[in-house]
């Protein structure tokens, strides 16, 4: 089955979070699928984290790498299902991106962004809470 992961189970997940063995569990023997805009939103925020002194450089290209190496399949954005989305629900095109991936692929969304959770659930989604 195909799942829809955003980037806060990712960086949970990459970064060793308390959450990583449950997404880990949750996730296995399923596909990960999500918005092309991950691997841009992966570099943000570890630019973020390195702005702050949260880790060091070295610490972010290591976390760079396990990401890459996690399998991800990226479905093209449909800009005009998302700019909808974030009208309709208020809401920064950068999380419609993970809702557009799930309603128009019919999968699941694991994520940990409590905002998020709560509007696709608004969307009859269904949310692999963690």
């Amino acid at each position: 089955m195909d799942v829809v992961i955003d980037t806060s189970a990712l960086i949970a997940t990459i970064a060793g979070e308390p959450e990583k063995e449950q997404i880990v569990r949750l996730t296995s023997g399923h596909t990960l699928i999500g918005p092309d805009s991950i691997p841009w939103e992966i570099g943000n925020a570890f630019s973020l984290m390195l702005k702050k002194g949260r880790l060091n450089l070295e610490e972010a290209q290591q976390g760079i790498a396990i990401f890459q190496s996690i399998p991800i399949r990226y479905i093209s954005t449909d800009f005009n299902s998302v700019l909808a989305l974030a009208f309709k629900h208020n809401m920064y095109a950068y999380d419609a991106y993970f809702l557009d991936c799930t309603i128009r692929h019919n999968t699941p969304l694991l994520t940990l962004d409590r905002q998020l959770v709560q509007i696709a659930k608004n969307c009859n989604v269904t949310v692999w809470e963690i």
